[in-house]
């Protein structure tokens, strides 16, 4: 590898093969949720730095395999076959730092060239447990749940919840609630499927004060 020193130094890396999304953290206390999709059309390798067109078509994308390089670096596998790429912790961190200027520009580029990109359409049907004080709050156990197309990930779905009903925002609070995805538990970003089992766990015993009816 040409890089031969690093000036950022990882302290936890993790795939999220589900939400299509790498976690790294460092050690200044940044973490960086970069999903696979923007690094593949980042890559640094040849075959894409010398391209005269920005990459296209890896909206589903995914990572199979992230393999050490040496003490600098990982390659990282991904599912459409591609896997010469290297990834330093610096292109790492930089790719982090700079994810949101990033992405808008490669957008534009795409916009540019009229290509339109695969969003995800449809809505998703999942099937909500509640446990604890939510069953006498919410009066059920479980319930199936068709959700807005704009409800992708547990982020959006607890910011659902919360204006579902009049009444009902404390008791999906962050701090309150944990979260599930077919019996593990979730990060913000975990993505959500159709079929999925969703829980949700209260972090206390105690529930908030709420309205009687809801």
């Amino acid at each position: 590898m040409s890089e031969q020193h690093s000036r950022h130094t990882p302290t936890e890396i993790n795939l999220h093969q589900k939400s299509r999304i790498l976690s790294i953290g460092f050690a200044d206390g940044k973490t960086f949720e970069l999903p696979c999709e923007y690094l593949r059309v980042f890559s640094k390798a040849a075959e894409v730095r010398t391209m005269d067109h920005p990459v296209t078509g890896k909206e589903e994308v995914n990572i199979t395999a992230v393999e050490p390089q040496g003490k600098y670096a990982v390659r990282l596998v991904f599912d459409d076959g591609h896997d010469t790429g290297i990834y330093s912790w610096d292109t790492l961190y930089t790719l982090g730092e700079n994810k949101e200027a990033n992405w808008q520009a490669y957008l534009q580029r795409l916009r540019d060239m009229g290509y339109e990109r695969r969003e995800s359409t449809g809505r998703v049907k999942v099937k909500l447990l509640y446990f604890a004080y939510l069953v006498k709050k919410l009066r059920k156990e479980s319930e199936e749940v068709e959700l807005p197309e704009a409800v992708q990930d547990v982020t959006s779905l607890l910011d659902f919840l919360r204006r579902r009903k009049p009444g009902a925002a404390p008791l999906f609070a962050d701090d309150q609630i944990r979260v599930t995805v077919n019996r593990q538990f979730a990060e913000p970003f975990t993505r959500l499927e159709s079929g999925d089992e969703v829980g949700l766990v209260p972090t206390s015993p105690v529930a908030p004060a709420t309205p009687d009816l809801i």
